[in-house]
């Protein structure tokens, strides 16, 4: 094994060309590393600190066909963590041992960042609004999602860690919107693609919150993605080389992306049945 854990940097135009480097520079150049999941059986992961920088977050094609899951799945993800649909999974802190729900959600740090002695949660998404629409160079719009009090001691603590923002002006004078997101820990292969996804939806949803409070019109700029720790299970090995290291080889990357616009109807389509679905849990 490698005695030193890699930094390694892709960029791509969008978000499907960017998730796919990052994929191919992991797979070549990340280390073997043993985790706290591993079977017995299982080969170590590969792994590296991973900087994504996604030029144009926006930009088509926005889906890579490859990542894990569905249409229906990234719909479900990004309401998951722009809407909240499901923070009522969220286990009660103070109840007993046998609440075996979900320890967090995105949303309910992000949006509802509760802290036990004080009475209100923050919503520091629109605390992020407020300032950048006041001071738009600020470098104080961030927020966070660590709890020291929760994190340290239970069984699944968050691994998005803080969403910042900053606006530069460009020639017209209209703002850009940059945004850097932090993971501690980032499954590369499994997860990475509906996290940045979402996130690019949540740093548009802001720039829309900016601009209504500033008056000005707000674009999206470049999106970076930090991963401490990004991550390509061994337990996956198998199923990366047949679908997604087979995909390179086989399709050209127009016919390994969708653009967004072609299938955000299909998606829309499909929020009653995930609606549905999420009250159904957590029960």
């Amino acid at each position: 094994m490698q005695d030193h854990i890699p930094v390694l940097t892709v960029s791509g135009a969008g978000l499907a060309e960017a998730w796919e480097k990052s994929l191919i520079s992991l797979h070549e150049q990340g280390c073997a590393i043993r985790t706290e999941y591993d079977k017995p059986e299982d080969p170590p992961s590969k792994d590296a600190t991973m900087i994504i920088e996604i030029r144009d977050p926006l930009a088509e094609p926005m889906i890579h066909k490859d990542f894990p899951g569905g249409l229906e799945d990234l719909q479900e993800y990004t309401m998951e963590v722009l809407d909240g649909i499901k923070d009522h999974c969220v286990r009660d802190s103070a109840a007993e041992k046998e609440d075996t729900r979900w320890e967090y959600t995105y949303h309910q740090r992000l949006f509802g960042y509760a802290v036990p002695s004080l009475e209100k949660p923050f919503d520091q998404i629109e605390l992020m609004a407020q300032r950048l629409a006041k001071t738009p160079h600020t470098r104080r719009a961030q927020a966070i999602t660590w709890q020291v009090w929760e994190d340290n001691f239970c069984y699944d603590p968050a691994c998005l860690q803080s969403f910042w923002c900053r606006i530069l002006p460009d020639d017209r004078g209209d703002w850009i919107l940059h945004t850097n997101v932090r993971f501690r820990s980032n499954d590369a292969y499994k997860a990475a693609f509906m996290n940045m996804f979402a996130l690019i939806q949540l740093a548009k949803r802001l720039a829309d919150r900016v601009s209504t409070l500033a008056g000005k019109t707000v674009h999206l700029g470049r999106y970076v993605h930090i991963a401490d720790s990004y991550h390509l299970y061994g337990a996956y090995f198998r199923e990366f080389e047949k679908r997604f290291l087979h995909g390179l080889e086989t399709r050209t990357f127009s016919e390994r992306t969708w653009n967004y616009r072609d299938v955000q109807e299909i998606m829309q389509e499909a929020i009653p049945a995930i609606l549905d679905k999420a009250k159904s849990m957590g029960r």
